[in-house]
């Protein structure tokens, strides 16, 4: 981006599905916002509260003028993903996209910073930024800063790990045009790590800032939840087991190559090699790791947790 980077208009991209207990204090934090120039688009997932009627009313008071509802009146249930793609679908070329969920609180300089972040990246390849977060009870009591996010080191990583969480993600245009490109997305993962995946893939940059910058409030009923330390982290990978967990690292594979016309020949080069040498056997795929030492993922215990899956899985 070569514009100042305060006249840049951010485009908040808001599901709501049944989260009237937690949705205004998100809203609030909006209106919060150190950087000012911003629109929320939202849709409503067939919520069965009053997460609309709160909406409406935002709209209509302390968010009047910035607010535009997509799929009004509509009660269709979509689910997480797809739902963003409608709201993508419907964001303002030329905008910094932001996704939002209904029941974080976003830090004061939270869209600034992102902002900031993506003013590194050129308007003519895609990025992405995204950021750590405070966990916190359902009442927002500090649990614990979320783990250090790991550098991004290319397309054979993304297929693997996720390291975008959503409520933090932001993007240039040049990415959100991407993937409305590139839909629908992969099934299985959600929109975060569908960015982050695309982004990576297609050569884009990913902005890490290591500060915190929302209140990620966890409360077991949040579409994901993020796992606070590693051994949660590797304590849930072995619950799903191999099989799940390759499927994942199958699906996302071969989604990229289904859309190979929009990656560098180079990419999809290295991922042909990596589905032709999944279909060998388990020595065909240690010699695919050592091949390929970017084919991991971020701390030790789950590396060595994904060498083993990606052998026998």
């Amino acid at each position: 981006m070569t514009r100042d980077p305060r006249s840049i208009h951010v485009a908040i991209l808001l599901s709501l599905y049944n989260g009237e207990a937690f949705l205004n204090r998100q809203l609030d934090s909006f209106i919060e916002q150190t950087h000012g120039d911003w629109t929320l688009y939202w849709r409503d997932d067939g919520s069965t509260d009053s997460s609309r009627a709160i909406m409406l009313s935002f709209q209509t008071n302390r968010g009047a003028g910035r607010c535009v509802e997509i799929d009004v009146g509509s009660s269709e249930r979509l689910g997480v993903t797809e739902s963003y793609v409608r709201l993508l679908e419907a964001a303002p070329a030329g905008s910094v996209i932001a996704f939002a969920d209904q029941d974080d609180v976003w830090l004061p300089e939270k869209v600034a910073r992102g902002v900031d972040g993506l003013s590194r990246a050129s308007d003519d390849a895609p990025g992405l930024y995204c950021a750590r977060q405070i966990l916190t009870d359902r009442a927002l009591k500090e649990i614990a800063l979320s783990p250090f996010i790991p550098p991004p080191v290319g397309v054979l990583t993304a297929l693997a790990q996720n390291i975008a969480t959503g409520c933090t993600v932001m993007m240039n245009d040049r990415a959100r045009r991407l993937l409305t490109e590139m839909q629908p997305a992969p099934p299985f993962i959600m929109h975060d790590w569908w960015a982050y995946l695309v982004v990576t893939a297609a050569g884009g940059t990913v902005e890490i800032d290591q500060s915190p910058v929302v209140l990620y409030r966890q409360h077991g009923q949040n579409a994901v939840g993020a796992p606070s330390s590693w051994w949660r982290r590797a304590c849930a990978a072995i619950r799903r087991g191999p099989g799940a967990f390759m499927d994942i690292f199958r699906s996302n594979l071969s989604y990229l190559l289904e859309h190979r016309r929009f990656l560098d020949p180079h990419v999809v080069a290295i991922l042909a090699a990596v589905q032709n040498g999944l279909g060998g056997g388990k020595l065909t795929r240690l010699r695919l790791l050592r091949r390929f030492p970017h084919l991991t993922r971020a701390s030790f215990s789950e590396r060595v947790l994904f060498r083993l899956w990606f052998v026998i899985g």
